[in-house]
């Protein structure tokens, strides 16, 4: 199992410059970048070939460009699309193998079955944007009650209904969480789907009120990670990636390489249990 490490877990205390130097520093093996907003910082002073270069000279590459923010039932799906295009065109450039999706959040009521018709569509025009360059989409659900797919079951039967090989799912450990996602769901997918997981944990309120603020370090929150990565392997998650992404405001106020080396620690005890994890 990969090490990686999401920007989200020093969102306000770090840029990707410096993720980049403390994550190859601490041995982690990718970075999922932050498209709609780190990404953009940096190329303020620097190019993509820079950045390019970089990876070339480093240890550590890109997982993943993160993310395609609400691609599903919007009125300017051009927009939308070519948004994406943009996106695949960088990735490529950087040699990133996938691009995040993420579902609308709204307060507006909209029928299951026009969510799953969006969604599906959109998936399908990403996959054939995607193609050529050799990158894959990875859709992630939110575990919040706002979002319009919120639970694995859904998204996995999106997946399905999509069927082109290189559209899968981000599976984010509070997400299943925080939603109160179907083990017996989980236990019947097929692994391969799963593109990327991320590893996180969260402070024990209830089902359907927690929020990305509530995460914790892995292994120090109420999620049962033991029964999520054993299941994970038993359907064919085995040689992925684990990337471990936190939004916790108190993690903010600490010194970032202090937290990023405090994320892949506490990420390794949790894994390790599960998976071969290379010395890093």
């Amino acid at each position: 199992m990969k090490l990686c490490f999401n920007q989200a877990t020093t969102l306000e205390n770090s840029n990707l410059e410096k993720d980049l130097d403390y994550c190859d520093k601490h041995g982690y093996d990718y970075i999922e970048i932050r498209a709609m907003d780190k990404l953009p910082e940096y190329l303020e002073s620097h190019s993509l070939d820079d950045l390019k270069s970089y990876f070339q000279e480093r240890h550590i590459k890109p997982l993943a460009l993160n993310a395609l923010v609400f691609f599903n039932n919007r009125d300017n799906e051009e927009e939308v699309l070519e948004e994406f295009k943009q996106m695949v065109e960088i990735g490529s450039e950087l040699g990133v193998p996938y691009i995040v999706a993420v579902p609308l959040v709204t307060e507006e009521k909209i029928l299951l079955n026009n969510i799953e018709k969006s969604s599906v569509k959109m998936l399908r025009e990403f996959s054939k944007i995607a193609e050529p360059y050799g990158i894959k989409v990875a859709m992630e659900f939110v575990g919040h009650p706002e979002c319009t797919v919120n639970t694995f079951e859904q998204a996995y039967d999106i997946v399905q209904k999509v069927d082109r090989e290189n559209v899968g799912l981000v599976f984010d450990c509070f997400h299943f969480h925080a939603m109160g996602s179907s083990y017996e769901a989980l236990e019947k997918a097929d692994g391969k789907k799963i593109f990327i997981l991320h590893i996180d944990d969260t402070e024990d309120f209830p089902i359907g009120i927690l929020r990305d603020e509530d995460r914790v370090w892995p292994g120090e929150g109420a999620i049962d990670l033991d029964r999520l990565l054993s299941t994970l392997k038993e359907i064919g998650y085995e040689d992925g990636v684990v990337s471990v992404e936190l939004f916790r405001p108190a993690y903010y106020e600490m010194d970032a390489e202090e937290v990023i080396k405090k994320a892949k620690d506490t990420t390794l005890d949790v894994v390790s249990k599960h998976y071969n994890t290379q010395p890093i």
